[in-house]
């Protein structure tokens, strides 16, 4: 770190501590040539990581417009704006091994199955958006292939 009094690049960290909410880092340095003391900030370099959308464009991933696609799936349905927020920290988490760029139909369906996982209905309806559905044959078959995995998993049960 260079030193803001004579421009030395010899120094020493004396303190070191995380700052509340934020990922950043405050070091408090002491230059070794000039003696003076002063304060650094360090954060963390965000990368960027783009959304590679079906038609090749790219946009950057949005958080909240993901948090909003799901809430609309959810509506009138018995789940929480913390379980929506949960499913958007753990498909968050889950892309972040994607350098750069993912593609949009990784987050659908990571998203798919956290919605089958809490309700069907909100699955439904995310499905409907997502896969884009043509016409009330794309639904049944969908629905059926739902029952179906339904029916497997009672099954099992018993």
């Amino acid at each position: 770190m260079k030193c803001p009094f004579c421009g030395s690049f010899d120094g020493q960290v004396l303190d070191s501590r995380p700052i509340e909410h934020t990922s950043a880092i405050r070091r408090r340095r002491q230059c070794n040539q000039c003696k003076k003391r002063y304060t650094t900030y360090e954060r963390p370099e965000e990368v960027i990581l783009m959304v590679i959308k079906s038609d090749n464009r790219r946009e950057p991933f949005d958080r909240k417009k993901l948090w909003a696609s799901i809430a609309r799936a959810c509506v009138k349905r018995p789940v929480s704006t913390e379980t929506i927020d949960k499913i958007v920290s753990e498909v968050e988490t889950e892309i972040s091994d994607y350098i750069m760029e993912v593609p949009s139909s990784v987050i659908g369906q990571k998203t798919l199955q956290k919605l089958l996982d809490i309700d069907t209905v909100a699955y439904i309806r995310f499905a409907s958006v997502y896969n884009n559905f043509a016409d009330v044959n794309d639904f049944m078959k969908e629905l059926k292939s739902l029952k179906k995995e339904h029916d497997k998993k009672n099954i099992k049960k018993k």
